[in-house]
C-alpha cells in the first residue's frame, strides 16, 4: 500500500485486531471450543476462521481506502496520513464497543508439547506445536502472496502503479481499480494474521492492533519498503531481536526494553539508510 499511495496506512493494525476478534468470536461462540479440542474440529474452526476473516477485513479495508483515502489522493500527503490515524480510532471504538474493554481470553485449543527438538537435552532446541501451526499458515499465505504480485495480471498491474501511476494510465491500467485490489489484498493478510495471533497468544484487545501496527511498519522499513521479501527479513529481525533481549538470562535490557530498542533500530536506519536492507533507492518523482 506504501508503494502504490506512499500512505502509512495507521488503520492497518486494527483491521488485523478486527480479524483477531472474528477468530475469537468463532472459536468462542460459533464453535464454542473446549479447550484442546480434537484435530478435527481445530482444524474446521481455524479454515472458517481464516475465511471469513480474510473476507471480513478485505472488504473492511477496500472500504476505508474508498471512503476514507480515495477522495483526499490529491491532497497533501498529511490529510490523508490524519485521516488514516482517525480510521484506526475508529476500528479502536468498534471493537471497544463489540468486544469491551478487557482483553478476550479465547480457550488454549493448539496441541501442546513439542513438536520436534534439535540436539539433545537438556541443551536441546524445542519447536512447540502452537509456533508450527504460524508456520504452516504463514508460509502457503506468504507464497501465495508472491506468486499473486509476480505472476498475474493483477500483481504486474499492481507493480506497475507502484512504479508510476501516469504511466500504468497511459498504458491501460485501471489504477483505482488497481489501489482497491491491493487494499483488498492487504486487508485479507491482516485478517489471517489477526487469526494467528488470536490462536497463539489466546488473547486479543481492542487496542492491540496499534502497537503491533508500529512493529509491522517498523520491519516494512528495516527490509525496504514495497520489497515483499524485505519485509520477510525485517520481521524475522525484529522477533530474533524480541528473543535475543527477552529470552536470555544474561545481562540483556530486558523486555522492558524491547520496544525502545526496535524502534532505535527504526530511527538508525532511517537515518542512514532510508531504503532499509533491501530496498532500492528511487530518485523523488523518478
Amino acid at each position: 500500500m506504501y508503494g502504490i499511495l506512499e500512505l502509512i496506512n495507521f488503520a492497518h493494525g486494527d483491521v488485523f485486531m478486527i480479524g483477531g476478534m472474528i477468530a475469537a468470536t468463532f472459536v468462542i461462540n460459533v464453535f464454542a471450543l473446549s479447550p484442546y479440542p480434537g484435530i478435527g474440529m481445530l482444524a474446521l474452526a481455524v479454515v472458517v476462521s481464516l475465511a471469513v476473516a480474510m473476507a471480513g477485513c478485505a472488504l473492511l479495508n477496500a472500504t476505508i481506502e474508498r471512503i476514507g483515502y480515495r477522495p483526499l489522493r490529491g491532497a497533501p500527503r498529511l490529510v490523508p496520513l490524519i485521516t488514516a490515524i482517525g480510521m484506526s480510532y475508529i476500528l479502536e471504538n468498534i471493537a471497544f464497543v463489540w468486544k469491551g474493554p478487557r482483553p478476550v481470553s479465547l480457550p488454549p485449543t493448539l496441541p501442546s508439547g513439542d513438536a520436534f527438538t534439535i540436539g539433545t537435552c537438556p541443551k536441546c532446541a524445542s519447536y512447540q506445536w502452537s509456533q508450527l501451526f504460524v508456520l504452516i499458515v504463514t508460509v502457503p499465505v506468504l507464497v501465495g502472496l508472491v506468486w499473486l504480485v509476480r505472476y498475474t495480471k493483477r500483481g504486474k498491474a499492481m507493480r506497475a502503479t507502484a512504479q508510476d501511476k501516469d504511466a500504468a494510465a497511459m498504458m491501460g491500467i485501471d489504477v483505482n481499480r488497481t489501489i482497491s485490489f491491493t487494499f483488498l489484498v492487504a486487508g485479507a493478510l491482516a485478517g489471517a494474521a489477526g487469526v494467528i495471533f488470536a490462536f497463539y497468544q489466546q488473547t486479543m484487545q481492542f487496542n492491540t492492533g496499534f502497537t503491533l501496527g508500529l512493529i509491522a511498519f517498523t520491519a516494512a522499513v528495516l527490509g525496504g519498503i514495497g520489497n515483499l521479501q524485505g519485509a520477510v527479513l525485517g520481521g524475522l529481525m525484529i522477533g530474533f531481536i524480541q528473543d535475543f533481549n527477552e529470552g536470555l538470562g544474561w545481562q540483556a535490557p530486558g523486555s522492558a526494553w524491547t520496544h525502545t530498542i526496535v524502534f532505535g533500530i527504526l530511527i538508525l536506519t532511517l537515518v542512514f539508510r532510508p531504503q532499509g536492507l533491501l530496498g532500492e533507492q528511487i530518485p523523488e518523482g523518478g
